[in-house]
């Protein structure tokens, strides 16, 4: 049990941590539903939340999680965890779920002011000297959330878009720069192409530097589909400098009745960008999921990206959809 304060007066209703394996599917299942009254379409299972509970950096979960249960059935959970940014201080991140029948009711809020004071002692017991924030995502669906960051001082730093091509139909095709070639990603090659999303990620917005954990949990996640990637070398020094992580969730289409793959993990070596690389990438890419049977495509894009690609996602054929907002507070 987690002595928390002001408990909302329902029946039932208690706060506890995490118990371990236990907890997996609940969990999962109070994800879903929780996503899917947000608008999110998102199919977890318990052996996807083992998997990232495993490789959590900066996060013990039996600690840093706070659990809602009413009757004992879980209801409800918060997580926060704490990042070094690159370039923005320290960060102390923390989301939050709730079966929509359970809403409005005190108990979302009752986690929340939980894990802000949980994240403020975290943070006083590590060193200081660098600016520090608490930082919420929260999609324009989620009225409540929102409003509740808002009451709390947080305030919105940046938006991200939800992207979707609705056709696999009319992919125009764009011919590689010259002297380079794509291949096929083999395991030998995983550490290079790993290296190359690294690198090409370090001038995005909210950056940090992968640790091995990340690289065993990119190994090990549903999502990496390697058959569909499309990796660009150089034929010359024969270094990876470009790549689309290509990948199809099966479980989520079925559950949402479609045949969607997703044109992500999009990069560009600095040297070969503005020359049409990215695009002939992304047209491959859409080919190859149109191959496998699927009808859409989706990505997400960031909204005030210095490479404009809102601009290039959109010449080729993708529409936005739904925009995120991440809020942030300094303490």
């Amino acid at each position: 049990m987690i002595d928390v304060k002001n408990i909302p007066s329902i029946s039932g209703l208690n706060f506890r941590h995490f118990q371990g394996e236990s907890d997996y599917s609940q969990i999962a299942a109070v994800l879903i539903a929780s996503e899917a009254s947000d608008q999110v379409e998102r199919d977890v299972t318990a052996d996807d939340i083992a998997n990232s509970y495993q490789h959590l950096s900066n996060c013990d979960p039996y600690k840093d999680i706070i659990i809602a249960e009413v009757f004992g059935k879980i209801i409800g959970y918060a997580r926060g965890w704490w990042e070094d940014g690159t370039f923005t201080g320290r960060l102390y991140k923390h989301n939050g779920f709730l079966i929509p029948e359970w809403r409005r009711k005190g108990i979302g809020h009752t986690m929340f002011l939980w894990m802000e004071n949980h994240l403020l002692d975290i943070a006083a017991s590590l060193p200081s000297g660098t600016e520090n924030f608490l930082q919420v995502n929260a999609s324009q669906f989620q009225k409540g959330t929102t409003t509740m960051l808002e009451r709390s001082d947080y305030q919105p730093v940046r938006y991200f878009y939800e992207m979707v091509r609705p056709t696999l139909d009319d992919i125009f095709e764009f011919q590689l720069p010259d002297g380079l070639e794509i291949r096929p990603a083999n395991p030998e090659n995983y550490p290079a192409i790993w290296k190359s999303v690294d690198e090409t990620s370090q001038d995005e917005w909210g950056y940090k530097k992968p640790t091995d954990d990340d690289y065993q949990e990119w190994l090990t996640s549903p999502h990496f589909q390697p058959h569909l990637w499309q990796v660009a070398w150089d034929t010359v020094s024969n270094q990876v400098v470009g790549h689309v992580l290509t990948f199809i969730d099966e479980e989520e289409n079925k559950q949402c009745n479609r045949k969607r793959g997703y044109t992500e993990g999009i990069g560009v070596d600095q040297s070969w960008r503005r020359r049409g690389l990215a695009r002939a990438m992304i047209s491959r890419s859409l080919q190859v999921q149109k191959s496998a049977g699927m009808t859409e495509s989706a990505l997400a894009a960031d909204s005030d990206s210095t490479s404009n690609v809102i601009r290039l996602y959109e010449s080729c054929g993708f529409q936005i959809v739904k925009r995120d907002t991440i809020y942030r507070k300094s303490f």
